[in-house]
């Protein structure tokens, strides 16, 4: 049953994503609507979080793209136009934007208010000011990134994780997931999102150490000097090796906050913060053997499979469904 929800879930927002456009759009940008819904089902593999893995599905993917927008193709010029016009939020930055900038503000602009409208019939809250909060304080961290690495400055260790928790996204996943899990909202608890309570932070920040260690060399490569282990070797003047170690164990001490926050009064439903820890979870699941969501090899394909499209039962029909699987992504 489980299976069968997930592969209903992946349909529709294959349809979705194939409806955007961005993938022919964008074509420098990566295509990761798979290995998106993937994450998503380690924060909420539960049939009844349909709505919260396709939600999420749809943030990530265009994460994804905006992430490419920042680090590789656009110019500093078009990347501070772009941060203006999300924390505006406003129809009107659109004309100054280029053409592929236009594009892909628009598909944000219009997923992210289409999740607003649907807590608002739902729920009678307004949240448009909080999601988009969210998005403005990534594209404003990714925007320091950026600029890090055209000047060639090399941040503090603390100046880069300040920064790094938010730009891993995971702020902006998690935020969304509030809206889409959470059966009452509460004002407290928006507020809590709003000034980056700990059961944010602390699982973002493992996703972020967990991303440094498998992304390093690919970002040396790039000139990047916007990394955990680069920053910490430049400021101590430690060995990779002894950085590597003072890394895992900050991952450690990141695990006990969290856990703490676990088990601390707070006004977030069971619900979320389960997808928070669970977001760590599947930080590790991705990060293990290498970069699963912008590199995935066979391990992280074989993953895929076997969890959302291989029937478990052994059936007649088992080998057809996987071929039919396997052609209709292809063609996606």
């Amino acid at each position: 049953m489980v299976q069968s929800v997930l592969q209903g879930d992946l349909q529709d927002v294959l349809r979705w994503w194939k409806a955007v456009g961005l993938a022919d759009k964008l074509s420098f940008a990566r295509d990761r609507l798979m290995e998106s819904f993937f994450w998503t089902v380690g924060m909420a593999f539960e049939p009844q979080y349909s709505k919260c893995r396709r939600g999420l599905t749809k943030a990530l993917a265009l994460i994804t793209v905006l992430d490419d927008i920042y680090d590789v193709y656009g110019s500093l010029h078009e990347l501070e136009q772009l941060t203006e016009a999300v924390v505006r939020w406003d129809l009107d930055a659109v004309k100054d934007l280029p053409d592929y900038l236009k594009l892909f503000f628009l598909a944000v602009y219009n997923t992210v208010n289409e999740l607003a409208y649907d807590t608002l019939r739902e729920q009678g809250e307004v949240v448009i000011p909080h999601l988009t909060k969210a998005w403005a304080d990534l594209c404003k961290s990714f925007l320091q990134e950026a600029k890090w690495n055209h000047e060639k400055v090399t941040p503090t260790f603390d100046e880069y994780i300040q920064n790094a928790w938010i730009s891993s996204s995971g702020a902006v996943l998690l935020v969304h997931s509030y809206f889409l899990v959470t059966e009452k909202i509460s004002k407290e608890a928006i507020h809590c999102l709003d000034n980056h309570h700990g059961i944010l932070q602390w699982p973002c920040t493992i996703l972020r150490l967990y991303n440094d260690f498998s992304t390093l060399s690919t970002e040396l490569e790039r000139g990047e000097v916007t990394n955990a282990l680069t920053c910490y070797m430049h400021e101590t003047g430690q060995s990779e090796e002894l950085t590597g170690q003072h890394i895992s164990q900050m991952i450690e001490e990141c695990w006990m906050k969290m856990n703490k926050e676990l088990i601390s009064p707070s006004p977030f439903e069971e619900n979320f913060t389960e997808i928070a820890v669970d977001l760590a979870r599947i930080a590790l699941c991705q990060y293990q053997y290498g970069d699963a969501h912008s590199s995935p090899g066979v391990i992280a394909r074989n993953r895929i499979f076997s969890v959302i499209l291989e029937p478990i039962q052994l059936l007649e029909t088992a080998q057809n469904t996987t071929t039919e699987w396997k052609s209709l992504l292809a063609s996606s």
